[in-house]
């Protein structure tokens, strides 16, 4: 660790160099030459460097003191391009003491997160401009295959993905010798040619989280879609009503669940749905696959004693489901709702879910 954060220094000092060469198209060029890198490795090291001198000071000096390699860094950076530098040291303000324990899809989701606060209308119009830029394009491939790539709003394409997934893994469980990814594709191929299958095909299942204000209209504060990350507030508002996507409207000072959408009338919410709603993805640091493909897994295994509740379940993917069982893991779960994860190392990493009101 001591060395890796030696490493992480010495990257700022070296991209403090480069900052300070200025702005030059010739700089990318002694750079690449000095360094041996190909000229578009230059050119991003240019950038980064001027980028983090010049509107990104905060991050700047967490990379000076060790604890944040210049990839993650590259986040912040890329996340804030399209920002003034007014706005994006704003943003670098809010950001920096927060990203040093993440990892880099978890620093990119904060970041976009914030620049959808600091800069709501001009995240509005850039969502609108990515919109008008859905397409689906063909790439044939050797061997007889091809790459079909569909370029959609998050929440259609979660949806799609969330249909195909289910009716996949439905098949799966009837004893089915394809893979799980050759299921997708077929279910995929399936719906798109009209091809009738044998199993009920269900609802794909998206949650959108939206703060109580802004549902009704009274703030517009950017919501969240579940393993996406934050869409504008009238968007939210408008796919929040479609018979796809679950609604969960959080409370606006804790970002907790205050209400969770519903197309049939059930009891209070169920100890799963709950589970679901509050941890969106596996809860393992650095796993990001959605909760609703995950197990519900016992913190406290249920034959030692552990409750079927909600303070003693969560969301864990089906390959850290497996290696939490393997010698010298533990799992424990706080008071608090924080999993700590101990390794064989002695290690422990500690997970929480963030509200949706994180005053990032």
């Amino acid at each position: 660790m001591a060395a890796e954060a030696c490493s992480n220094a010495c990257q700022a000092v070296k991209l403090a160099a480069v900052a300070a060469l200025g702005d030059a198209d010739s700089v990318a060029k002694e750079v690449a030459l000095e360094l041996h890198y190909g000229a578009r490795q230059a050119e991003g090291q240019v950038s980064l460097a001027r980028d983090l001198a010049q509107r990104l000071p905060s991050t700047f000096e967490v990379m000076r003191r060790g604890v944040l390699d210049p990839y993650r860094a590259s986040k912040v950076a890329d996340q804030t391009s399209v920002l003034t530098d007014e706005q994006a040291r704003e943003v670098d303000a809010r950001v920096a003491g927060k990203i040093t324990t993440r990892d880099a899809t978890s620093v990119r989701r904060l970041v976009n997160r914030t620049v959808a606060r600091v800069d709501p209308d001009g995240y509005t119009r850039r969502c609108e401009e990515r919109k008008r830029s859905r397409s689906v394009q063909l790439c044939h491939e050797d061997e007889g295959m091809a790459t079909l790539y569909a370029y959609l709003p998050a929440e259609i394409a979660a949806t799609i993905y969330g249909r195909v997934d289910r009716v996949a893994r439905g098949l799966r469980s009837r004893g089915e010798e394809r893979t799980l990814d050759e299921l997708r594709a077929d279910v995929f191929s399936d719906l798109c040619l009209g091809v009738a299958g044998e199993v009920e095909r269900p609802r794909g299942e998206v949650f959108v989280y939206l703060d109580f204000l802004t549902w009704t209209g009274l703030r517009n504060e950017p919501a969240e879609l579940a393993g996406h990350g934050p869409i504008p507030a009238q968007l939210a508002r408008e796919i929040a009503a479609n018979a796809t996507i679950r609604r969960v409207i959080t409370d606006p000072m804790t970002g907790t669940p205050i209400e969770v959408g519903r197309h049939r009338y059930r009891p209070p919410i169920a100890t799963k749905e709950l589970v679901q709603v509050r941890d969106r993805e596996c809860r393992v640091p650095g796993c990001h696959r959605p909760v609703q493909a995950c197990d519900l897994d016992h913190v406290e295994p249920w034959a030692q004693g552990g409750g079927t509740d909600s303070a003693n379940l969560c969301g864990l993917c089906r390959r850290d489901h497996r290696l939490k069982d393997e010698p010298g893991w533990h799992h424990h779960m706080t008071a608090t709702g924080t999993l700590e994860i101990t390794s064989p190392a002695g290690r422990t990493y500690r997970s929480e879910p963030e509200p949706l009101t994180n005053a990032a």
